[in-house]
């Protein structure tokens, strides 16, 4: 194996050069850190056991699974029942709705022996198969439980998997639940999904909640069984109707599912069937009607199942950018003539903040651009910096409904960079909204922040490749983070005064981590996107903290932060799984 591995990697060396090889090796590396075996991961000790066939919960609610049988192998139609009949919590049915041909005959006849021995096994066999989503509410139709779960027929559970729902059920008052899962061949995982707390935004980049779900009859009730307009992505649809007016979404962060790839699954042929990506797309345009937003779906370059929404702007608001600036002309010069020469969006003003510059090119390159109407240099003339106190002047200045927060060492890479931001911008549960921001050598310095990485917060996929995946696609479509840097940070004015702009005990450092979770604090959510591009020449202006003052600095505001955010850096990132490690930035398992 590793002979064949080192030919290949040769081969692919001489074909497609270093950094396409360097890709493919992390990938495959990536890969092999989520390959086990299914056994291990489905096993519970009989201690584990015991504990939860013992314990009592305060309500005694049922649940539905709900299964659509069609021509089912033989063994994973055992495997899968079997997978239910071992739950650790006692109170569930399974419905199954068989809508398999004449050649499959034995599905019905394991079916019906199991539903004899198990009354809580309950079988129809169908008189024609009516597709994926009618089958599907059949088997709703068949049920009585309080809450229903989906359970494709070759795919299995975990022992503990309704165990873990009820608790949430019963102590969080959850009526929507969704947990981690993987997906396996034969004994082997091959993939563990381990996905953030609920995020809209980036559930609309793609279905990551998936397997396993669970709602409540209520949500169901409310918002309809499945649609078969949607068949092929029927799952995404409901998981976006039945979201959309949940009281209550809880994440699981646990393996409770195990999605069997084989050569007739989904997982198999996830991104080859044109009906699946069309549904899909369908499937977000009608969240968004929903919503009153107009927009148009495209699929990823990656992935057809990943999508790119590209909302309408429904204004021409004025955006105003705001840079500090102390001397460093070259550094400023490259980051105006980038604005200028690249921006395509129309109605935009710079305000340079000016602030204790010593260099005459410095006032000559300000007298340069009195030329642009659209272009104003304010002077601060407190002989401290603070940045949090000055890009706070700022606004005074600014006209703008959105204010665009850009350091002086940004240079804009891609043209509808504020378009970009904007369709986010301009949404009214959008806080800040961040982009992906790269090197000079190409390598990514933002693409999002995570709370404890690296301490109090740190940016994931530091010093990735520009072009590589990351985990499950994550450089390629947007999401929800907790955090974006003000380095090339969007945000309408009206929310950034409602939330008390930038909290000016921070003047060096942690300003813009604070202001993303005031705003997360205040209810509204903070969205990045790969979509608009940057380079960031970074801490050219300031510098790093590399003097004892700054240093002291450094660390007075960390005490400050730690003070002020204790709660929430406990509680940990909620778009950030547990299971992923807080030591590196590419969501390695711990």
């Amino acid at each position: 194996m590793i002979f064949y591995l080192i030919k290949k990697g040769i081969i692919s060396l001489k074909k497609n050069g270093i950094k396409f090889t360097y890709k493919k090796l992390i990938s495959y590396i990536n890969r092999k850190k989520h390959i086990s075996s299914l056994s291990k991961h489905i096993h519970l000790n009989n201690s584990e056991k015991l504990f939860q066939y013992n314990t009592k919960f305060p309500k005694n609610i049922k649940i539905s699974i709900i299964t659509p049988l069609y021509n089912t192998p033989r063994k994973f139609l055992i495997k899968m029942i079997d997978s239910v009949i071992a739950q650790t919590y006692y109170n569930w049915e399974l419905c199954l709705a068989d809508g398999s041909d004449i050649q499959h005959e034995y599905v019905k006849n394991i079916c019906n022996d199991y539903s004899n021995k198990d009354k809580r096994i309950i079988y129809k066999k169908l008189e024609k198969n009516e597709g994926i989503s009618d089958n599907t509410n059949i088997a709703i139709d068949m049920s009585s439980g309080d809450y229903l779960g989906l359970l494709d027929h070759d795919d299995l559970l975990h022992p503990s998997a309704l165990y873990e729902v009820i608790k949430v059920i019963c102590y969080e008052y959850a009526d929507f639940i969704y947990s981690d899962e993987a997906t396996f061949i034969n004994d082997t995982i091959i993939l563990k999904h381990f996905k953030p707390d609920f995020a809209i935004d980036t559930l609309l980049s793609g279905n990551y909640i998936c397997h396993f779900s669970i709602f409540s009859r209520k949500l169901m009730e409310q918002a309809g069984k499945l649609r078969s307009d949607y068949n092929g992505s029927q799952d995404y649809d409901l998981i976006l109707r039945y979201t959309d007016i949940a009281k209550k979404i809880i994440h699981i962060p646990k393996i409770l599912y195990f999605w069997r790839s084989h050569k007739n699954s989904t997982a198999f042929y996830i991104d080859s069937k044109l009906y699946t990506i069309n549904a899909g797309k369908n499937a977000i345009i009608d969240h968004l009607e929903r919503q009153g937003i107009s927009a148009k779906v495209e699929s990823t370059k990656i992935c057809s199942l990943l999508y790119r929404i590209k909302y309408d702007l429904i204004d021409n608001p004025v955006v105003s950018i705001i840079i500090l600036n102390k001397d460093n002309i070259s550094i400023l010069k490259k980051c105006i003539h980038s604005i200028i020469e690249k921006t395509t969006y129309n109605n935009y003003e710079i305000i340079i903040v000016e602030n204790n510059s010593i260099k005459e090119e410095t006032f000559n390159y300000y007298d340069e651009l009195k030329i642009f109407n659209n272009i104003n240099i304010i002077f601060w003339t407190e002989k401290y910096f603070n940045y949090s106190i000055l890009n706070n002047f700022a606004l005074q200045y600014s006209n703008g409904t959105h204010l665009l927060f850009l350091n002086n060492d940004i240079e804009i890479i891609t043209p509808g960079w504020i378009e970009e931001m904007l369709m986010y911008s301009q949404r009214d549960n959008v806080g800040a909204v961040g982009v992906k921001l790269l090197f000079p050598d190409n390598t990514i310095q933002h693409a999002g922040v995570i709370l404890n990485l690296h301490g109090l917060a740190g940016h994931i996929f530091s010093r990735a490749l520009q072009n590589v995946d990351g985990y499950m696609g994550r450089l390629h479509f947007v999401q929800n983070m907790s955090v974006v840097t003000a380095a090339c940070m969007m945000i309408k004015k009206a929310i950034f005064k409602e939330v008390g702009q930038f909290s000016t005990e921070f003047f060096a450092s942690w300003s813009d981590v604070d202001l993303c979770l005031k705003l997360r604090s205040a209810g509204y959510l903070n969205v990045w996107t790969p979509h608009a591009e940057a380079y960031h020449h970074e801490s050219k202006t300031r510098g790093y903290p590399n003097t004892l003052e700054k240093k002291r600095i450094f660390e007075q505001e960390i005490t400050l932060f730690k003070e002020k955010w204790g709660k929430v850096l406990e509680a940990g990132d909620p778009y950030y799984n547990p299971n992923f490690s807080l030591n590196r930035s590419d969501y390695s398992l711990k």
